[in-house]
C-alpha cells in the first residue's frame, strides 16, 4: 500500500536516502548507521492488520468513490479538529483550489500567499482565475511574515486582494492573530494552507478551524498520510461546505445537473479507510514528534552547534516554537550557510536529508510572468539556500538522532 509515494517520481527510499546531485568525495565518510529521511515501514508494520481489514471492507461494500467510508472519515475528522465541515478530496493541491472556489475568488481578484512554499500555493490561485501576489517571510519561522503583508496591503496593490493564504510551514502555525486582524479590518477572507499541519494550534485552536476555510494535504509523505494522494478542506460555514462538495464532483448536487462547471477531485474509499485508520494515531505521532524534536534541541546545545541569531555563521540555527503554537514537527529544518556541503557530508554517511524548498516561488520559471526578480524577497531566498530538513518521524531512535548531530558536528569541525 505505500510502494509508490511521490508526485516527483521518487519512491520512498529515495526521499529517505536523500540523493545527492553532486558525487561526494569518499574521504568524507565516517563509520556511522544509516538513517533515514523518513521509513514509512515502522509506522506501518504495527497497524498493517488493521490497514488491511479496512481496505477489505471497502472491497466488500464495493463503496470506492465517496460513500461510507469517505463520509466516516470525515464526520471524525471535523471531530477531532474542532470544526463543523470536513470535505474529503482527491489531494492537497485540489483541496487548495477547491477552498478559495468556494470562497467566491475569481479572476480579477488578487490572494496574497508566500513565495517559500510548494509550489500548490501559487498554482491553486492561478487555477482559480485569480492573481496571486507575494509577500516575505520571517526568518525565524519561514512564514509568511504579518509586516510584509501589511505594507503590501498598504500599497498599490492592495486594492485587488481578496484574501490571504498563509502556509502553515514545516507544521507550525503561521502567526494568526495578526492575519485573523488584519483579514477582519480589511474584510478578506482567511484561507489556511494547512498542507503539513494536522493537528498544530494557535493559541489552543488547531489548525483547519483558524480561517474561513483550511486545506490539508495526506501525500504520504505527510504526518497524517494516506497510500497515494488524497486532502481535505475544512470550514465552519455552512453554505462554503456545500459549495464544496458540489464543486468536488463536476458542479452537481444532483446527479447529471451541474449547476457550475466543478472538477473531479473527489476522495476514494480506499484512501478514506486508511485515514480514518491513522487518524486514531495521529495525536500520539504527533506527541512523538515533538519529543523527537525536544531531543534534537538537547543534542545540538549539547554540542555547541546551535546560535542564537537568525541567520547562521559558523554553527547551525535550529528550527524554534514560537509562544502560541504548538508545533507538530512535520519537518525538522535548520539553517546552515553550507548547505550544500553538508549534505553531501550526510549523503555519504548515509544520512538522509532534503531541501524544503530550494527555489522560492517567484524564481520558478513557470512563475515568471508574475513580474518578480532575483531580489524580490529576500528573506524567502536567503531561506532557499541555507534551510536543510533532517531526518524526523515519530519511530525515530534516539541513536539515529545522536548518529545524526555526530555527524554534522564533524562536518562544522
Amino acid at each position: 500500500m505505500i510502494s509508490i509515494i511521490d508526485c516527483y517520481h521518487y519512491q520512498v527510499q529515495d526521499i529517505a536516502n536523500s540523493p545527492v546531485r553532486s558525487k561526494p568525495n569518499a574521504r568524507l565518510a565516517g563509520a556511522s548507521i544509516p538513517v533515514p529521511m523518513l521509513d514509512l515501514k515502522r509506522q506501518y508494520e504495527p497497524i498493517h492488520q488493521e490497514l488491511l481489514e479496512a481496505v477489505a471492507r471497502v472491497l466488500e461494500t464495493q463503496q470506492f468513490i465517496l460513500g461510507e467510508p469517505v463520509a466516516a472519515f470525515e464526520r471524525d475528522a471535523a471531530q477531532q479538529l474542532g470544526v463543523a465541515h470536513a470535505v474529503g478530496c482527491s489531494s492537497g493541491t485540489d483541496a487548495l483550489w477547491l477552498a478559495l472556489a468556494a470562497a467566491g475568488i475569481a479572476p480579477g481578484d488578487s490572494v496574497v500567499t508566500t513565495p517559500f512554499s510548494f509550489f500548490a500555493s501559487v498554482s491553486c490561485i492561478l487555477r482559480a482565475g485569480a492573481t496571486p501576489v507575494l509577500a516575505d517571510i520571517s526568518p525565524a519561522t519561514f512564514n509568511l511574515d504579518p509586516e510584509a503583508l501589511k505594507t503590501l496591503l498598504d500599497g498599490p496593490q492592495g486594492s485587488k486582494v481578496k484574501a490571504i493564504l498563509p502556509v502553515h510551514l514545516y507544521g507550525q502555525c503561521a502567526d494568526w492573530g495578526q492575519f485573523s486582524r488584519l483579514g477582519r479590518d480589511r474584510g478578506l477572507k482567511l484561507i489556511e494552507d494547512a498542507a503539513q499541519a494536522w493537528g498544530a494550534e494557535w493559541n489552543g485552536v488547531k489548525a483547519g478551524a483558524l480561517g474561513d476555510a483550511a486545506a490539508f494535504s495526506f501525500y504520504p509523505t505527510k504526518n497524517l498520510s494516506a497510500a497515494g494522494d488524497a486532502g481535505m478542506v475544512t470550514t465552519n460555514d455552512a453554505d462554503l461546505a456545500e459549495r464544496l462538495r458540489m464543486l468536488r464532483q463536476h458542479g452537481m448536487r444532483r446527479r447529471y445537473h451541474h449547476d457550475e462547471v466543478g472538477w473531479n477531485a473527489r476522495l476514494d474509499g480506499f484512501q478514506a479507510a486508511i485515514l480514518h485508520v491513522k487518524l486514531k494515531y495521529i495525536a500520539s505521532w504527533n506527541d512523538a514528534r515533538r519529543a523527537v524534536a525536544e531531543r534534537y534541541h538537547t543534542l545540538f546545545a549539547a554540542a555547541g552547534l546551535a546560535e542564537s541569531s537568525p541567520y547562521p555563521s559558523r554553527g547551525i540555527i535550529l528550527p524554534q516554537e514560537v509562544p502560541g503554537s504548538r508545533h507538530v514537527w512535520h519537518q525538522y529544518v535548520i539553517r546552515t550557510n553550507r548547505r550544500d556541503a553538508l549534505r553531501e557530508f550526510l549523503a555519504v554517511r548515509k544520512i538522509g536529508s532534503e531541501i524544503y524548498y530550494p527555489v522560492p516561488l517567484h524564481m520558478q520559471h513557470a512563475l515568471q510572468s508574475l513580474g518578480y526578480a532575483d531580489g524580490s524577497f529576500p528573506e524567502a531566498e536567503r531561506a532557499a539556500r541555507e534551510v536543510l530538513a533532517l531526518p524526523i518521524f515519530p519511530e525515530l531512535r534516539a541513536d539515529e538522532q545522536q548518529t545524526v548531530v555526530t555527524a554534522i558536528a564533524d562536518f562544522l569541525s
